[in-house]
């Protein structure tokens, strides 16, 4: 069991049943699922970019990430429907919460300039979104093998119904929310 697993359990469920006034144990939010998505727009035109993308997500996740493709062409951006156009990976479960430790106690403390991330990135149901412009300040990711830097969407999907469940839930697990 993780830091944040054993945390979670231990204090933030048991404090979020007090704040919120939970009848039952089962309608405390949790953290459902973390997808760690890549778009890479350089792949129109060299499809080979895609492949370090891949190798770098597994990296960072410990999981193979699957390959997106456009859903329809857009002539402007010399998009085909069906062309690769980046890469994404589903975690749930042990890696999730290894994934969400590694993110807040490691990844984040090491952007330059760094006081927290924005608290208004919720999607009005408790899900929260957050983007990484490089994906250089995870310590899986050897400076030396980097042809681009590139960023990154994480979305945290919680089963929290409203968004100021999943600001508690979250900053109750140690994310560096602006104050």
């Amino acid at each position: 069991m993780s830091i944040i697993q054993d945390k979670y359990e231990k204090v933030v469920k048991p404090e979020l049943i007090k704040t919120f006034d939970y009848s039952s144990v089962m309608e405390v939010p949790k953290i459902d699922k973390i997808v760690v998505n890549m778009g890479i727009g350089d792949a129109v035109f060299n499809p080979k970019v895609l492949d370090d993308a891949v190798i770098e997500l597994e990296q960072l996740t410990g999981q193979k990430p699957i390959i997106t493709k456009a859903s329809k062409s857009i002539s402007n951006f010399k998009l085909r429907e069906g062309m690769p156009i980046g890469t994404k990976v589903t975690l749930r479960g042990e890696r999730m919460y290894y994934f969400l430790e590694k993110l807040i106690n490691v990844a984040l403390p090491r952007v330059r300039d760094f006081r927290g991330i924005g608290a208004n990135s919720f999607d009005g149901r408790g899900n929260y979104t957050v983007g990484i412009r490089e994906q250089i300040i995870f310590p899986e990711i050897s400076l030396d093998k980097v042809k681009k830097v590139r960023g990154m969407d994480i979305v945290i999907v919680t089963t929290a119904k409203t968004d100021q469940e999943g600001r508690a839930l979250l900053s109750g697990l140690g994310m560096p929310f602006k104050k």
